[in-house]
């Protein structure tokens, strides 16, 4: 049988409560990248464990150091940094995995001094060096980095060029 086809078979009772069959499947999920624990606990119950399987299992693997939100975090913000979302837009998306807001805070903070500086580094790279020659133009850019998550402060540093390096 496929690995494919084995993935989309319904498991039956035995296979859904087998905590080394939840281990395993977690542990291929998290070889793929981490996740937070919310984040794992769903898409484990979406391959059909039962949620009394996986609840001992996420916390052995917590105790392992297997599994980490606060290393989701880091490397989540750091990903979102990379991609030129702002602290907002970084914040929603966490709090929508299920991250504790301790967690997120921190991590955000973290990066505290630099979201006017990443701000118009996404607008320079999206509209290049200049500045907006009119309202028009600077709602533009103004409404694509409120999109990507970013402070008014920041955007208005942004668009001006008050941005310390």
């Amino acid at each position: 049988m496929s690995r494919v086809s084995l993935s989309k078979r319904k498991l039956d009772e035995d296979e859904a409560r087998d905590p080394a069959r939840v281990r395993a499947s977690a542990l291929r999920l998290l070889a793929r990248r981490e996740h937070s624990s919310l984040e794992l606990q769903g898409k484990l119950a979406a391959r059909g464990y039962a949620s009394d399987a996986i609840g001992p299992v996420l916390a052995a693997l917590e105790d392992k150091k297997l599994l980490s939100d606060a290393r989701f975090v880091e490397e989540f913000v750091a990903a979102r940094v990379r991609r030129g979302s702002g602290p907002m837009k970084i914040r929603e998306e966490l709090r929508g995995r299920g991250v504790a807001s301790e967690l997120v805070d921190q991590a955000v903070a973290a990066h505290r001094g630099a979201w006017g500086a990443m701000a118009e580094e996404a607008r320079r790279k999206r509209f290049g060096a200049g500045r907006p020659k009119d309202m028009q133009e600077r709602a533009r850019q103004a409404r694509f980095l409120q999109q990507r998550g970013f402070s008014m402060e920041d955007i208005r540093k942004a668009l001006k060029g008050d941005v310390e390096d």
